[in-house]
């Protein structure tokens, strides 16, 4: 071949590669699909994409203070309403129960009884809540927290609440006497009847049943306290009266006797005047007194003299009793 020969182009030389702290170039944008390019339903709803963005209004990134105002005023509203409805709650609650006041389980331990009044008195404090009752509730939560953290109040309150519970108990075994499941749970539980028994006990459900076992008891109770109450506070105001009758009786004595012994000449001077005269005011014998001539009726009627002081006969001896 000679000099002159055509020789072939150079290959273009190769890019060197990347080095590891360099990134790879990015690829190049994808044009966007014209309207034509498109489907007619593709189309028309990038149609209405478009109008709807350009008709909505920009989203700000931050609430105006006006709008944050409103939300504050809003939460503040709630909170008030809360507050509002746990002063209802407490003053409506079951008044012979302080657990209920409360709004607590009767199983709670003391300390649970001091963080549940802790929480509900800063609820209804009366300097935080506006409820026009907000004292009076805040007194009531204090009373029953004096109550259930007293060992002789609350001893007494257990008393009634066990009677109570073992009451839904019984009534639970009844119904459940001939309960197929319920035999099978024991059999499959570990403890047996008495886990079963534990697990139900634990539930809403009979609490609720013993809440309402424990209203009625306590109801009882106390209405049998008020009746003892008025029967002592009758007897004792009815034996003051009989004390202050006897020292006025005793006191009217007194007094007659004073005055007995003070008339005490008088009436012996008159004695001796009237046995002066010859026993008699007149000085001649006594005189039987008139018949009432004027009594048409016959009402009253004279004895004769010698018959005033006549005894009555005696009367017939009847037939003797065998």
């Amino acid at each position: 071949m000679g000099a002159d020969a055509e020789q072939p182009p150079p290959l273009p030389a190769e890019p060197p590669p990347p080095l590891p702290d360099e990134r790879p170039p990015l690829p190049a944008e994808q044009p966007v699909a014209s309207t034509s390019q498109l489907s007619n339903g593709e189309a028309a709803a990038a149609a209405e994409a478009a109008e709807a963005a350009e008709a909505a209004p920009p989203i700000p990134d931050k609430p105006s203070a006006e709008e944050e105002a409103l939300l504050k005023a809003f939460f503040g509203e709630m909170k008030d309403v809360d507050r509002d409805n746990e002063v209802s709650r407490i003053l409506y609650a079951f008044k012979l129960n302080p657990f209920e006041q409360l709004n607590l389980r009767f199983t709670a331990t003391p300390e649970e009884v001091r963080k549940q009044y802790r929480k509900l008195s800063l609820m209804v404090h009366p300097d935080k809540c506006k409820h026009e009752k907000a004292t009076e509730a805040f007194e009531v939560l204090g009373q029953a927290q004096k109550q259930l953290l007293d060992e002789e109040q609350r001893e007494y309150l257990w008393k009634v609440l066990d009677m109570a519970r073992e009451d839904v108990r019984q009534q639970r075994e009844k119904e459940t006497k001939n309960d197929t499941a319920i035999e099978l749970a024991a059999l499959l539980h570990e403890k047996g009847k008495e886990g079963v028994r534990e697990q139900y006990e634990a539930t809403d459900d009979f609490h609720e049943k013993w809440k309402m076992k424990a209203r009625d008891m306590l109801a009882k109770s106390e209405w049998r306290r008020r009746k003892l109450t008025k029967r002592l506070k009758d007897e004792t105001e009815r034996a003051k009266e009989e004390t202050k009758e006897h020292r006025e009786s005793a006191k009217r004595q007194r007094e007659h006797e004073k005055q007995w012994e003070s008339s005490r000449d008088t009436r012996v001077g008159t004695w001796r005047d009237y046995m002066k005269k010859g026993g008699t005011k007149g000085g001649g014998h006594i005189k039987p007194p008139k018949q009432k001539t004027h009594d048409e009726e016959r009402t009253y009627v004279q004895r004769p003299v010698g018959e005033q002081h006549r005894p009555p006969p005696p009367k017939p001896a009847g037939p003797k009793k065998h």
